[in-house]
């Protein structure tokens, strides 16, 4: 039972998991500006702003990935599964 409750709480953290569309994307790299996460490369080999993910995240576009947001910046997160190699975190960082 503690398994569930702890596999929920990133869920929880999230303000919206879209249900993904039949022909979603995934990301498959990631780029960023000092550090930062500027934009997504994805599957089929576009890259898009953060700003641009997100939309198309929230239209089903990308599988895998909730919506969620720190103070005024709106971000993807990745859903959790029981794999760690498809974490947005653990994906390489790519040239925008």
């Amino acid at each position: 039972m503690i398994k569930n409750a702890t596999s929920e709480l990133p869920l929880a953290a999230m303000d919206e998991i879209p249900t993904p569309k039949e022909d979603a994307v995934t990301i498959t790299g990631l780029v960023k500006k000092s550090g930062r996460i500027t934009g997504y490369q994805l599957s089929d080999d576009r890259i898009v702003s953060r700003e641009e993910g997100v939309a198309l995240a929230k239209d089903g576009q990308i599988r895998g990935v909730g919506i969620a947001h720190n103070k005024d910046t709106v971000y993807l997160k990745s859903l959790p599964d029981e794999s760690e190699s498809n974490n947005l975190s653990s994906l390489p960082t790519v040239k925008g």
